[in-house]
Protein backbone atom coordinates (compact mmCIF):
# COMPACT_ATOMS: atom_id res chain seq x y z
CA UNK A 1 0.00 0.00 0.00
CA UNK A 2 0.62 3.36 -0.15
CA UNK A 3 2.53 4.70 2.98
CA UNK A 4 2.56 8.40 1.64
CA UNK A 5 -1.42 7.92 2.57
CA UNK A 6 -2.42 8.26 5.85
CA UNK A 7 -4.19 5.47 7.06
CA UNK A 8 -6.12 4.29 9.96
CA UNK A 9 -6.26 0.21 10.87
CA UNK A 10 -8.76 -2.18 12.58
CA UNK A 11 -7.55 -5.19 12.66
CA UNK A 12 -8.85 -8.80 14.22
CA UNK A 13 -7.06 -9.85 17.39
CA UNK A 14 -6.00 -13.60 15.38
CA UNK A 15 -6.34 -14.62 12.64
CA UNK A 16 -6.37 -13.86 8.83
CA UNK A 17 -8.96 -11.02 7.95
CA UNK A 18 -11.91 -12.34 6.41
CA UNK A 19 -13.66 -9.15 5.39
CA UNK A 20 -12.31 -6.06 4.61
CA UNK A 21 -13.93 -2.64 5.02
CA UNK A 22 -12.44 0.81 3.36
CA UNK A 23 -13.84 3.99 4.69
CA UNK A 24 -13.42 6.91 2.64
CA UNK A 25 -14.60 10.67 4.44
CA UNK A 26 -16.20 14.14 2.98
CA UNK A 27 -14.98 17.12 2.16
CA UNK A 28 -12.60 18.48 4.19
CA UNK A 29 -12.65 15.78 6.76
CA UNK A 30 -9.59 13.23 7.33
CA UNK A 31 -9.82 9.55 8.17
CA UNK A 32 -9.90 9.92 12.26
CA UNK A 33 -13.06 11.48 11.75
CA UNK A 34 -14.59 7.98 10.27
CA UNK A 35 -13.30 6.04 13.32
CA UNK A 36 -16.38 6.15 15.30
CA UNK A 37 -17.96 3.90 12.10
CA UNK A 38 -15.12 2.27 11.77
CA UNK A 39 -15.28 0.92 15.35
CA UNK A 40 -19.07 -0.19 15.07
CA UNK A 41 -17.85 -1.90 11.93
CA UNK A 42 -14.74 -3.79 13.64
CA UNK A 43 -17.21 -4.49 16.41
CA UNK A 44 -19.92 -6.12 14.76
CA UNK A 45 -17.68 -7.57 12.23
CA UNK A 46 -14.50 -8.73 14.49
CA UNK A 47 -12.42 -10.86 11.74
CA UNK A 48 -12.69 -7.91 9.37
CA UNK A 49 -10.03 -5.23 8.87
CA UNK A 50 -11.34 -2.01 8.72
CA UNK A 51 -9.34 0.63 6.59
CA UNK A 52 -10.08 4.74 6.78
CA UNK A 53 -7.94 6.60 4.52
CA UNK A 54 -6.93 10.07 4.03
CA UNK A 55 -8.36 11.89 0.90
CA UNK A 56 -5.47 12.44 -1.84
CA UNK A 57 -5.02 16.30 -1.71
CA UNK A 58 -5.46 18.66 0.99
CA UNK A 59 -8.71 20.58 1.48
CA UNK A 60 -8.73 23.72 -0.34
CA UNK A 61 -12.57 24.78 0.97
CA UNK A 62 -10.82 27.31 3.36
CA UNK A 63 -7.55 29.19 3.46
CA UNK A 64 -4.91 27.29 4.51
CA UNK A 65 -7.24 23.85 4.84
CA UNK A 66 -6.21 23.36 8.09
CA UNK A 67 -6.39 19.24 9.18
CA UNK A 68 -8.80 18.80 6.46
CA UNK A 69 -8.41 16.47 3.15
CA UNK A 70 -10.55 16.02 0.01
CA UNK A 71 -10.34 13.20 -2.45
CA UNK A 72 -10.98 15.79 -5.32
CA UNK A 73 -11.45 19.89 -5.34
CA UNK A 74 -15.14 21.28 -5.12
CA UNK A 75 -14.27 24.51 -6.09
CA UNK A 76 -16.15 25.35 -8.70
CA UNK A 77 -17.87 22.00 -8.95
CA UNK A 78 -20.94 21.78 -11.23
CA UNK A 79 -23.15 18.83 -12.46
CA UNK A 80 -21.42 20.09 -15.99
CA UNK A 81 -17.73 19.36 -14.41
CA UNK A 82 -18.56 16.87 -10.91
CA UNK A 83 -18.17 13.78 -13.13
CA UNK A 84 -14.99 14.69 -14.61
CA UNK A 85 -13.13 15.50 -11.91
CA UNK A 86 -14.16 12.11 -9.91
CA UNK A 87 -13.06 10.19 -12.79
CA UNK A 88 -9.47 11.57 -12.78
CA UNK A 89 -8.85 10.18 -9.36
CA UNK A 90 -10.79 6.74 -10.10
CA UNK A 91 -7.69 5.00 -11.42
CA UNK A 92 -5.77 6.07 -7.93
CA UNK A 93 -8.70 4.86 -5.54
CA UNK A 94 -8.22 1.47 -7.68
CA UNK A 95 -4.93 1.32 -7.23
CA UNK A 96 -5.74 1.90 -3.49
CA UNK A 97 -8.44 -0.68 -3.45
CA UNK A 98 -6.56 -3.25 -4.92
CA UNK A 99 -3.47 -2.78 -2.94
CA UNK A 100 -5.36 -2.81 0.54
CA UNK A 101 -6.96 -6.30 -0.48
CA UNK A 102 -3.56 -7.63 -1.40
CA UNK A 103 -2.28 -6.65 2.06
CA UNK A 104 -5.11 -8.09 3.88
CA UNK A 105 -4.94 -11.03 1.99
CA UNK A 106 -9.22 -10.52 0.95
CA UNK A 107 -10.73 -11.10 -1.84
CA UNK A 108 -13.39 -8.58 -3.84
CA UNK A 109 -16.08 -10.17 -3.31
CA UNK A 110 -15.52 -9.93 0.43
CA UNK A 111 -14.60 -6.25 0.04
CA UNK A 112 -16.80 -3.13 0.78
CA UNK A 113 -16.03 0.56 0.19
CA UNK A 114 -17.98 2.65 2.80
CA UNK A 115 -18.16 6.35 2.18
CA UNK A 116 -19.69 9.37 3.05
CA UNK A 117 -20.63 12.44 0.97
CA UNK A 118 -17.79 13.25 -1.28
CA UNK A 119 -16.20 9.56 -0.08
CA UNK A 120 -19.47 7.63 -1.20
CA UNK A 121 -19.48 9.68 -4.36
CA UNK A 122 -16.03 8.65 -5.06
CA UNK A 123 -17.00 4.75 -4.06
CA UNK A 124 -20.02 4.82 -6.42
CA UNK A 125 -18.27 5.75 -9.48
CA UNK A 126 -15.48 3.53 -8.77
CA UNK A 127 -17.93 0.56 -8.42
CA UNK A 128 -19.19 2.04 -11.82
CA UNK A 129 -16.27 2.00 -13.72
CA UNK A 130 -14.49 -1.33 -12.01
CA UNK A 131 -17.45 -3.87 -11.42
CA UNK A 132 -16.64 -6.63 -9.03
CA UNK A 133 -13.89 -4.63 -7.66
CA UNK A 134 -15.82 -4.71 -4.28
CA UNK A 135 -18.38 -6.16 -3.13
CA UNK A 136 -20.40 -4.04 -1.85
CA UNK A 137 -20.77 -0.44 -1.61
CA UNK A 138 -22.39 1.43 1.36
CA UNK A 139 -22.93 5.08 0.59
CA UNK A 140 -23.71 7.33 3.22
CA UNK A 141 -25.26 10.96 2.19
CA UNK A 142 -23.83 10.79 -1.70
CA UNK A 143 -24.93 10.56 -4.95
CA UNK A 144 -23.61 9.70 -8.39
CA UNK A 145 -21.94 12.30 -10.29
CA UNK A 146 -23.62 10.96 -13.10
CA UNK A 147 -26.20 8.54 -13.05
CA UNK A 148 -25.28 5.08 -14.53
CA UNK A 149 -26.80 3.49 -17.75
CA UNK A 150 -25.76 -0.14 -17.30
CA UNK A 151 -25.49 -1.64 -13.50
CA UNK A 152 -22.92 -3.53 -11.90
CA UNK A 153 -23.39 -7.15 -11.59
CA UNK A 154 -20.90 -8.26 -9.25
CA UNK A 155 -21.40 -5.11 -6.45
CA UNK A 156 -24.25 -4.32 -4.69
CA UNK A 157 -25.11 -1.09 -3.42
CA UNK A 158 -26.76 0.12 -0.65
CA UNK A 159 -27.60 4.18 0.23
CA UNK A 160 -27.84 5.46 3.39
CA UNK A 161 -29.81 9.20 3.58
CA UNK A 162 -30.88 11.89 5.72
CA UNK A 163 -34.63 12.53 4.45
CA UNK A 164 -33.24 15.94 5.77
CA UNK A 165 -29.79 16.32 3.48
CA UNK A 166 -29.62 20.30 3.06
CA UNK A 167 -26.37 19.39 1.47
CA UNK A 168 -26.75 16.62 -0.87
CA UNK A 169 -30.61 16.26 -1.12
CA UNK A 170 -31.86 12.67 -0.33
CA UNK A 171 -33.65 13.37 -3.89
CA UNK A 172 -30.23 12.17 -5.41
CA UNK A 173 -30.08 8.80 -3.21
CA UNK A 174 -33.93 8.54 -4.54
CA UNK A 175 -33.03 8.91 -8.69
CA UNK A 176 -30.14 6.74 -7.85
CA UNK A 177 -32.24 3.86 -6.86
CA UNK A 178 -35.03 4.31 -9.50
CA UNK A 179 -32.10 4.54 -12.39
CA UNK A 180 -30.49 1.30 -11.03
CA UNK A 181 -33.77 -0.48 -10.69
CA UNK A 182 -34.84 0.42 -14.32
CA UNK A 183 -31.38 -1.09 -15.38
CA UNK A 184 -31.36 -4.22 -13.37
CA UNK A 185 -29.08 -3.01 -10.49
CA UNK A 186 -28.59 -4.67 -7.06
CA UNK A 187 -29.48 -1.81 -5.00
CA UNK A 188 -31.25 -0.88 -1.47
CA UNK A 189 -32.29 2.39 0.24
CA UNK A 190 -32.89 3.57 3.85
CA UNK A 191 -33.73 7.24 4.64
CA UNK A 192 -33.61 8.41 8.23
CA UNK A 193 -36.47 10.85 8.95
CA UNK A 194 -35.23 14.22 10.67
CA UNK A 195 -31.86 13.32 9.87
CA UNK A 196 -29.59 15.62 7.99
CA UNK A 197 -26.23 15.21 6.75
CA UNK A 198 -24.64 12.95 8.45
CA UNK A 199 -24.61 8.91 9.73
CA UNK A 200 -26.97 8.88 12.50
CA UNK A 201 -27.55 5.94 14.81
CA UNK A 202 -30.65 4.71 12.61
CA UNK A 203 -28.66 5.02 9.81
CA UNK A 204 -25.77 2.51 11.12
CA UNK A 205 -27.98 0.44 12.36
CA UNK A 206 -29.24 0.33 8.62
CA UNK A 207 -26.02 -0.40 7.58
CA UNK A 208 -25.59 -3.13 9.99
CA UNK A 209 -28.38 -4.78 9.45
CA UNK A 210 -27.70 -4.65 5.29
CA UNK A 211 -24.34 -6.48 5.66
CA UNK A 212 -26.33 -9.22 7.68
CA UNK A 213 -29.25 -9.54 6.09
CA UNK A 214 -28.62 -8.74 2.43
CA UNK A 215 -28.28 -11.41 0.18
CA UNK A 216 -26.45 -10.27 -3.24
CA UNK A 217 -28.86 -10.80 -5.98
CA UNK A 218 -25.80 -12.03 -7.86
CA UNK A 219 -25.93 -15.19 -5.12
CA UNK A 220 -29.32 -15.72 -5.77
CA UNK A 221 -28.98 -16.01 -9.01
CA UNK A 222 -25.84 -18.53 -9.02
CA UNK A 223 -27.90 -20.53 -6.89
CA UNK A 224 -30.87 -20.65 -9.30
CA UNK A 225 -28.03 -21.03 -12.38
CA UNK A 226 -28.65 -17.71 -14.00
CA UNK A 227 -26.23 -14.91 -14.50
CA UNK A 228 -25.59 -12.39 -12.53
CA UNK A 229 -28.14 -9.22 -13.42
CA UNK A 230 -30.72 -11.52 -14.80
CA UNK A 231 -33.31 -11.36 -11.72
CA UNK A 232 -33.56 -7.47 -11.80
CA UNK A 233 -32.84 -4.94 -8.99
CA UNK A 234 -33.62 -5.20 -5.33
CA UNK A 235 -35.03 -1.71 -5.01
CA UNK A 236 -35.83 -1.76 -1.59
CA UNK A 237 -36.80 0.77 0.74
CA UNK A 238 -37.35 0.81 4.15
CA UNK A 239 -37.46 4.69 6.28
CA UNK A 240 -37.14 5.05 10.08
Amino acid sequence: MDDTINTLRWLPEQGAPQQLFLLFHGVGANAADLAPLAEQLHQAFPQSAVLAFDGFEPFDGIPGGGAGRQWFSILGANDGNRAQRVAAVIPALSDLVRAAQQATGVDPQATALVGFSQGAICALELAQAHDGLVGRVLAFAGRYATLPTLAPRMTTLHFFHGADDAVIPVQHARQAIERLAAIGGDATIDIASGIGHEIDTHLLRSALLRLSRHIPARTWAQAMGAAPGQGGADDDERED
